[in-house]
């Protein structure tokens, strides 16, 4: 077997892992929301709530254009580290956009647009403890 190849399937066991571990995804999630500046960002576990996703992170942006651009270029960064790529919802207006990535559920909105519909409450988050 030549290195190339040997190389190429050491990359796909790699890539196999990192896609199968949620906790990676989680801190991906993280990281790409504090680079793009992301506001107010919380964490809600779900396990024992849903079957939907492992964790459900919300998160703030200042404006829809801001928010659009922290859902693509974590759709983006997701893609790119091994994982699945993410359905993304509501991109087209941005006051609320939702990032799929399966172990994981990302809601982006707009602070007034969060206020109003306040998954925090609907999800029972229980305070900073589950805070970013």
């Amino acid at each position: 077997m030549s290195q190339a190849h040997t190389q190429s399937a050491d990359a796909d066991i790699i890539a196999s892992a990192i896609a199968q571990d949620p906790d990676s995804l989680l801190a991906l999630v993280f990281q790409s929301l504090d680079d793009d500046q992301a506001q107010e960002i919380v964490t809600i576990p779900l396990e024992g709530k849903s079957s939907i996703a492992d964790y459900m992170i919300i998160a703030s942006g200042r404006s829809t254009r801001q928010v659009s651009a922290m859902a693509q270029k974590l759709s983006e960064r997701i893609k790119h580290s091994g994982h699945p790529s993410p359905r993304i919802e509501g991109l087209p207006a941005a006051d609320w956009v939702l990032v799929d990535a399966g172990d994981i559920i990302i809601h982006l909105f707009r602070p007034e647009v969060r206020s109003f519909y306040n998954l925090e409450r609907m999800w029972a988050f229980d305070g900073p403890s589950g805070a970013a």
